[in-house]
């Protein structure tokens, strides 16, 4: 049975306008997501499942979901802010979606493998593609439930540009996981990688070689159930704290699970570059490093 990947893409509004996740950055036109969706395929993913908004799903299929459904199997998952559990009705003036575990949680109807789950708008790069797939093909054994997920090197997901937020791991010394700091706010101070949690007032060092999470996770199919769980959990706490703006996020989820002791979740480090364009100005970074990989013959100019 091979693995499926899950793409968030909710976020996406309507084409183009200006939109980060479908300016082209290939030779051709290629789009971040295009090349997410070629790693996977070599990496021997079968299926990919596109979680978006009903409102763009003209546009997504014109621009992106008709081409990948030509190469690989693909579903579609709509999240919205009604799609609730019986008994549950959206707070009066919510706009804000349920968060990421809500995306993940409402493709229970469609995936039935192993899966891995990805941002639409992250360049991961190829090796992130083949090690959470050879997890996902090889799981470990255990009496814990198996999790997995890419560690990136912070050096190499940050921009000269701004700061970026990233979730710093702890990690044992066997590569798993013992919890994540969100960092919020990010950035380069002359030279050195340095947080900040009130709003640039002070800052503290962080090593520039430790391990970041992108939001590259691998998990068995059974996740999806402990998701739905979770969520009505969330529902009838944080969520009735704070109905119009609070979500329900993926890692902080995993987190709770780690400390409750009935799941692991091993950390799969990645020299890869991470891409992105959380700036404009990382436009023509992301744009030169494609063309750089392509001239490497690491991509095809052609999708």
């Amino acid at each position: 049975m091979k693995p499926t990947l899950v793409i968030m893409a909710a976020g996406m509004g309507s084409r183009f306008g200006g939109l980060k996740q479908l300016t082209p950055v290939g030779p051709n036109g290629q789009m971040i997501i295009d090349y997410s969706i070629y790693d996977a395929m070599k990496a021997g993913f079968g299926k990919i499942v596109f979680v978006i908004k009903h409102e763009i799903e003209k546009d997504f299929r014109e621009l992106i979901g008709d081409r990948v459904a030509k190469k690989i199997d693909v579903e579609y998952v709509f999240q919205e802010l009604d799609k609730l559990p019986e008994g549950y009705t959206v707070p009066e003036g919510r706009k804000k979606p349920w968060g990421t575990a809500h995306a993940i949680l409402l493709c229970r109807d469609v995936v039935k493998e192993p899966f891995m789950v990805i941002n639409a708008d992250d360049f991961y790069g190829a090796e992130a593609f083949r090690i959470l797939a050879d997890f996902l093909n090889n799981p470990p054994k255990g009496d814990k439930l198996q999790y997995a997920m890419a560690g990136y090197i912070l050096k190499n997901t940050l921009t000269e540009n701004g700061s970026v937020a990233r979730g710093v791991c702890r990690v044992s010394d066997d590569n798993k996981l013992l919890g994540l700091d969100e960092r919020t706010q990010i950035e380069y101070v002359d030279g050195k990688p340095m947080f900040t949690e009130d709003g640039g007032a002070t800052y503290e060092p962080l090593d520039a070689e430790c391990t970041v999470s992108m939001n590259a996770w691998a998990f068995p199919r059974d996740i999806l159930d402990l998701l739905a769980e979770r969520f009505h959990k969330f529902l009838d706490t944080t969520a009735k704290e704070n109905p119009l703006k609070s979500e329900c996020y993926l890692p902080i989820v995993v987190d709770e699970m780690l400390k409750e002791g009935i799941a692991e979740t091993t950390v799969l480090r990645t020299t890869d570059r991470w891409y992105g364009m959380t700036y404009a100005a990382d436009k023509v970074d992301v744009q030169n490093a494609i063309a750089a990989m392509t001239e490497q013959g690491i991509y095809p100019a052609e999708m």
